[in-house]
Order: structure tokens, then C-alpha cells, then sequence
């Protein structure tokens, strides 16, 4: 996306400096022309994101006890791949993400730690990742069922009850 960015913002300069006099389309030469198409290739070479699984279920898990899991995620794309954050849906999921680039064909864990302290039933986090990927985001879902201890808050009923 950035880089598509600065190609329009470079074709656009560009036309804007020769577009200023009468004689400027004599002043566009093959070589710009190559210039311009090359960078428009360039633009259409963007990273894309590969994970080794999408949701993972910690199963029955006891109130007290933080757990923890490995997401891999591998660029499948033809250009640096920039996670910039990742962010779960509550703050007892925290994920921890690779800060450095990683290139094309390159894979690197994200790790994820769930503490299910003051909550039981079933719970399901999603962890969003903000990317230079086409679309920008990525998302993948942890779930635990957890027991409930002292001081748990019951997981929001998702059934309606009808009554006649």
C-alpha cells in the first residue's frame, strides 16, 4: 500500500513538472516511460500473509492458570512483510509479535498468552494483526472453555429464551 502510494505521489509530481508549459509531452521520453512502468510493477509486488493455523482451542482450562500458544505466521508474498501492532479483543489476550521485517519466504511465531483470570465458560479473543498487506489486516482466534473459581464472571450467554 505504501508503495503504491509513492508511485502515484512520483506519476503525479511528474506530470505535474511537465505539465506546467505547452511543450512538455515533448519532454516525456522512452526512458520515463520505462521509469513509470517499472515502478508501477514494483507497486504490485506486496507481501501476503500465510498462518500455520487460524483459531486454536486451549480446551478446559482451570481460572487461575494463564495459558499460552504459538501462532507461525510466514510471508508468501513478493515484498517485505511489516507487522506494525497486534491487538486482541481483550486485555487478558496479549500478543507478542515479531518487530523486525520479514522477507519473502520468511516465517517467525507469534506468540499469544491468555489469562482467563475472573472469567469461565467458553471464551473466544480474536487478535487483529495491522500489516502493509493489500487489505491492511489479519486477524486469527484463540478459545478456551475455562472452569469457573472464585471470583469468575460467567461467559455472556450467546441462546435466547422463547416464551410462548
Amino acid at each position: 500500500m505504501l508503495r503504491k502510494t509513492l508511485s502515484l505521489v512520483t506519476v503525479s509530481m511528474l506530470l505535474a513538472t511537465i505539465s506546467c508549459n505547452d511543450a512538455g509531452s515533448a519532454k516525456i521520453t522512452e526512458e520515463d516511460m520505462k521509469m513509470i512502468e517499472a515502478e508501477k510493477e514494483l507497486a504490485n509486488k506486496l507481501p501476503k500473509v500465510e498462518f500455520d493455523k487460524v483459531e486454536y482451542d486451549f480446551g478446559m482450562i482451570e481460572a487461575n492458570a494463564k495459558v499460552e500458544t504459538e501462532f507461525i505466521v510466514k510471508n508468501v508474498g513478493e515484498a517485505d512483510l511489516l507487522i506494525s501492532s497486534a491487538t486482541a479483543t481483550c486485555g487478558c489476550t496479549v500478543p507478542d509479535y515479531p518487530k523486525q521485517p520479514l522477507k519473502p519466504g520468511e516465517s517467525a511465531p507469534i506468540k499469544v498468552t491468555f489469562d482467563p483470570a475472573g472469567k469461565s465458560g467458553m471464551q473466544s479473543k480474536t487478535v487483529t494483526l495491522t500489516t502493509n498487506i493489500e487489505n491492511g489486516k489479519e486477524t486469527f482466534v484463540i478459545k478456551a472453555n475455562v472452569k469457573a473459581g472464585e471470583g469468575t464472571t460467567p461467559a455472556k450467554s450467546r441462546t435466547k429464551t422463547i416464551i410462548n
